[in-house]
């Protein structure tokens, strides 16, 4: 049962960080790269201090490894957005 509760926590962390990646391009554009790397930098420090928990341990790899995905399809998403194939957020000056 290990083997399926790692499959479907996955599973919830690659569908979560879909839409991180595309509202964090449309709201802060490719800037926000460095939170990303910073949520990898803690799933893989929490990684090692759950250790002892398989299950917790693995499943904070994968977060991990999935933020310091997002950084590259924070980059391709805005090439995506050039494109036309998603919307590009219009800034309006509320002064």
């Amino acid at each position: 049962m290990t083997g399926i509760l790692v499959g479907f926590i996955t599973f919830l962390i690659i569908g979560l960080f879909h839409p991180l990646v595309i509202k964090g391009e449309y709201y802060f554009g490719v800037k926000c790269w460095w939170v990303f790397a910073l949520m990898g930098i803690v799933g893989i420090a929490a990684a090692v201090y759950f250790q002892d928990n398989i299950v917790v341990s693995v499943s904070c790899g994968v977060f991990a490894f999935s933020a310091f995905w997002g950084i590259g399809e924070l980059f391709k998403q805005r090439k995506r957005v050039e494109k036309g194939w998603f919307p590009k957020r219009k800034v309006t000056d509320k002064r």
